[in-house]
């Protein structure tokens, strides 16, 4: 049966040829490249001292169904700023995340903090078009791609000056990250394809993950505890998603969490 990650992926592969119908690859390459290249912001946001937060903004999502209903992005995303996020993860995916390609532009014209454009990217041309969209960073994703991709991926992301998630669920996941040459490796702690979470994850994989390599620690972030143990084994940053979205003053939710520091 086919699992969810690769119905998400497959889900991907046919949105990227329709987009290709009303923009094709090499128009949205060259107005990407046409861009002033970035300045890998959000690598740098999550390199500074101390432990960073990435903080979802996201409608709903397989797991939880519809986490909010009336959806004020804009909002969100401006006080997740205002309590003091390093970076914002925006949902595109639109089939089970309800994600849209203008949230992203929106929140990213908005604020002055870096954005990932976080969907199942399975194109080179995905990136293009993340880059078009304000992103300062795209999640890439191994349990989807080939070595060979992700690596093109990365040449790709460094040619715009945007900066790469490269997300892994299992030791082998994680050596296939640094073969290609990830500089960001983010430990998911949610299984993709059956959606269970284990936050021991994070601290099984964080030895296969060399000194010098940005470590973000992903899913089932909770509470301040959670944060300080995630500090405690050497995490530079965590992205935290339903327990902000579900809280009822995310703000305060996030300040809660940053509590930990």
């Amino acid at each position: 049966m086919m699992n969810i990650l690769n119905q998400l992926a497959g889900h991907a592969r046919e949105r990227v040829k329709t987009a290709e119908k009303m923009h094709p690859f090499d128009e949205i390459k060259e107005l990407a490249l046409s861009l002033p290249k970035g300045d890998f912001a959000f690598e740098k946001a999550l390199a500074k001292p101390g432990i960073r937060f990435i903080c979802e903004c996201k409608k709903a999502s397989p797991s939880r169904g519809l986490i909010s209903p009336e959806f004020p992005y804009l909002e969100i995303a401006r006080s997740y700023e205002k309590a003091g996020a390093d970076a914002i993860s925006v949902l595109t995916e639109p089939k089970w995340f309800l994600g849209d390609d203008r949230y992203l532009k929106e929140i990213a014209a908005e604020v002055s903090i870096p954005c990932l454009r976080k969907d199942f990217t399975v194109d080179k041309y995905m990136i293009y078009e993340a880059k078009l969209l304000g992103a300062a960073a795209v999640l890439l994703i191994c349990s989807i791609l080939s070595t060979e991709e992700l690596a093109e991926y990365l040449r790709i992301c460094d040619e715009l000056g945007i900066s790469a998630l490269v997300e892994t669920h299992d030791a082998a996941e994680v050596s296939m990250a640094l073969s290609a040459g990830a500089r960001i490796i983010g430990v998911n702690n949610r299984n993709l394809k059956d959606f269970s979470v284990d936050t021991e994850n994070s601290r099984r994989l964080r030895d296969e993950i060399p000194a010098g390599i940005l470590f973000v620690s992903e899913s089932g972030v909770r509470d301040a505890a959670d944060v300080a143990r995630l500090r405690e084994i050497g995490a530079d940053a965590v992205l935290v998603g339903e327990a902000l979205m579900c809280a009822p003053d995310r703000k305060a939710a996030l300040k809660r969490l940053r509590g930990a520091l």
